[in-house]
């Protein structure tokens, strides 16, 4: 249950011509089919593919919420009165999976409606509801009536096998964990920390999407922004507005504006997001984790957080992330130093020195001019719906899939898309997934994937099976050219898709073990493999290409330059992308309680600045910092863990015969890691993959820090 509320956080996410050519043959676009005729399909399979009846008023939303608690204290009940000497693994452990099934999926699509329906009204109401669905999901795991029957099952030592044996050990640990064995009244307190704690978090997140700050500009201050752009953003007779709070505004400017005062104002105004709101809330949700932690028996929320995952301890993950930030020091102030020089060169200041808001510049500048490696002119080779195309027909082949696009029976948005997938060659229908790819006012401005329908077997031996949305915010399309992403935004769209394919390909068996559903700090891994794929030609010959003339390809001399530059700016990326942002997050989570919770914002720039820039004076990026509310709390060090495992399992791609479009070990991945998502120890499900011990090299070699 703890799993669930976790992945709760966490979202507040005919055969393809292509499976059967070779890769410069094209990329066509998917088949368009019915709902109704993959259902059909799907029930030849004894599955169900479906979309969940989205509400569309205030009320309905209530209505909802009221109905899903009530249907699911009945179940509860029924769970809670099973006699003793009736007591078994389908009327117990698995009934309350399938419990948490039901109120996930219904929280799951009105948390997505809090983020994502263009109606504020609706938005504030799914918030609210989101909550209350919380609060009593956690109420589940203090039911101790409930409790009593899992544990008289347990109490006929069972003999039980694989994704059976598991989920009783992990039910029971999830109870553990909740304080079930505290005595009374300290359990009493624990729970209603723990809604408190939800209830927060959930606002915590909200704030952080409502956030818009638009900052005006004109057109001598955004000297350097390219003419695209600027048309996107005019707003009167030399004004401009960027709106601070979306990440491909904030990213453009920062990385192309050329006069310092603009970088230092928008970088102002972003460090400043949601800060009256949130860090009051921020300060509460760590003092409130720590006197959970202290009162479960754990010495840190951080130590708490990290025994279910592969670190098992904070200690383990802090030494892993402190380990990168060593072997990355010597290469970061080199990088520095670099952008130093043509700081110096730029304003003619002997004397100057990198601040946070001119890394991105300088390293964009960099690559410019020593590499020849311009990110606004490479934008032409990746209009979204080529790109897209393309990505489609990559993950069809490698891991024999049909996608198939269908007519949303509702749409929370005009231009949603709803697309089947299918196994390529049985045609059985395996799930569904949405896309939301545009900003716009209101709508969650990031990057994520989210769970709608988690997969689970049925007690009928029925398939349901899963439904995700892919939630973007890519450049919007102006009148005379198509959206045009970065080489970065490509790397994005494959890695979130991936996440898709982790959910819809599993064949766990009970929801709890689904897809993604896996150790925090592995979850990451499969989607920042898929992330490899764009830097290969071959790949990118598929797809990539002059929008204004489709037999214009990436030359080869400027992927193996973007490389290079890559290469030669990666300890900056990553040191304050990963290392620091984690670090961060573990020190906020083992630092933190009651008695010094308003040291939280001077300790988050104090990490950040020593691992990597000062932020400036008096901001509060961490009031910005959605991660450790949405479920990566203590666990932000994932990322960085999960690409190390991500560069061993690239190597299989790299080694194969194939390549990366090797099918057979396309498929070994399918099998090996996305089918069991956690219904297995993902330990087990890795080296099956790697046929050896995994190893820390490939990625000390991604990140020019470890042998050649």
């Amino acid at each position: 249950m703890a799993q669930v509320v976790l992945r709760l956080a966490m979202a507040i996410a005919s055969v393809v011509a292509l499976a059967r050519t070779e890769p410069n043959q094209g990329t066509p676009s998917p088949a368009s089919t019915t709902l109704q005729a993959v259902q059909a399909r799907a029930a030849k399979f004894n599955a169900i593919v479906a979309v969940p009846p989205f509400e569309t008023t205030t009320d309905n939303i209530q209505a909802t919420v009221t109905r899903t608690i009530a249907g699911g204290n009945l179940a509860l009940e029924r769970i809670a009165n099973v006699s003793a000497g009736s007591v078994a693994f389908d009327n117990t452990v698995r009934a309350l999976d399938h419990v948490l099934f039901e109120a996930t999926t219904v929280t799951y699509r009105l948390s997505m409606l809090a983020q994502l329906s263009p109606d504020a009204a609706m938005r504030v109401a799914a918030t609210a509801a989101t909550k209350s669905l919380q609060d009593w999901i956690v109420g589940i795991e203090y039911r101790e009536d409930v409790y009593r029957s899992i544990k008289l099952f347990a109490d006929t030592a069972p003999k039980l096998t694989g994704e059976e044996e598991k989920l009783l050990s992990d039910t029971l640990r999830t109870y553990r964990r909740a304080g079930l064995d505290l005595p009374k009244a300290e359990r009493a307190r624990v729970e209603q920390w723990r809604k408190e704690l939800a209830a927060l978090s959930t606002d915590f997140e909200a704030n952080a999407t409502r956030a818009a700050k638009p900052v005006k500009f004109t057109r001598a201050d955004l000297d350097g922004v390219s003419a695209d752009f600027l048309e996107q953003i005019k707003s009167g007779h030399d004004e401009y507005t960027v709106m601070a709070n979306v990440t491909f505004h904030f990213v453009r400017v920062m990385e192309t504006a050329k006069r310092e005062p603009t970088r230092n104002r928008l970088e102002l105004e972003r460090d400043n997001l949601a800060r009256e709101q949130n860090i009051p809330l921020i300060e509460k949700i760590l003092a409130l984790r720590a006197r959970i932690a202290k009162a479960l028996g754990y010495a840190t929320w951080a130590d708490y957080s990290t025994q279910v995952k592969m670190a098992k301890d904070a200690r383990t993950a802090v030494a892993f992330l402190e380990k990168l930030k060593a072997g990355l020091q010597s290469k970061l102030d080199a990088e520095l130093e670099a952008y130093r020089r043509l700081k110096v060169r730029e304003t003619g200041d002997s004397a100057a020195r990198i601040k946070i808001w001119d890394w991105r510049y300088y390293s964009n500048l960099l690559k410019s001019e020593t590499y020849n490696v311009d990110a606004e002119q490479l934008r032409v080779y990746f209009p979204y719906e080529r790109v897209l195309e393309g990505m489609f027909a990559i993950y069809q082949r490698i891991f024999d899939l049909k996608f198939e696009q269908v007519e949303a029976p509702h749409k929370w948005i005009a231009d949603l898309q709803l697309y089947a997938v299918s196994d390529g060659r049985s045609g059985e229908p395996l799930g569904l997934f949405y896309l939301d790819m545009f900003p716009r006012d209101g709508k969650f401005n990031r990057f994520a994937n989210f769970p709608i329908t988690d997969g689970i077997r049925l007690p009928d031996g029925t398939h349901r099976r899963p439904v995700v949305a892919v939630v973007c915010n890519f450049p919007t399309p102006s009148k005379d050219r198509p959206s045009l992403l970065s080489h970065s935004d490509v790397g994005t769209l494959f890695h979130e898709f991936g996440h898709s394919m982790h959910a819809i390909l599993t064949r766990a068996k009970f929801a709890r073990f689904g897809g993604w559903s896996v150790p925090l700090d592995f979850v990451e891994a499969p989607s920042q493999m898929m992330e490899k794929w764009v830097w290969e030609k071959s790949v990118l010959d598929t797809f990539a290409a002059d929008y204004r003339d489709p037999s214009r390809k990436i030359p080869a001399d400027i992927l193996t330059s973007l490389k290079e530059a890559r290469l030669a700016t990666e300890a900056t990326r990553y040191r304050r992308q990963f290392v620091t942002l984690g670090l961060v997050d573990l020190a906020l989570h083992t630092r933190i309680h009651e008695g010094n919770a308003s040291e939280a914002v001077p300790l988050a720039n104090e990490i950040a600045r020593d691992a990597f820039l000062p932020f400036p004076d008096d901001t509060a990026f961490l009031a910005y910092f959605s991660h450790i509310v949405s479920g990566y709390d203590a666990g932000y060090y994932g990322y960085p863990w999960a690409d190390a495992i991500s560069a061993d399992m690239a190597t299989v791609f790299e080694k194969s015969p194939g390549g990366f479009f090797d099918k057979d070990m396309g498929m070994r991945f399918r099998r090996e890691i996305l089918e069991p998502g956690d219904s297995r120890d993902v330990n087990v499900s890795l080296e099956r993959f790697l046929g050896r011990p995994r190893s820390l090299e490939p990625l000390l070699r991604q990140l020019g820090i470890g042998p050649g």
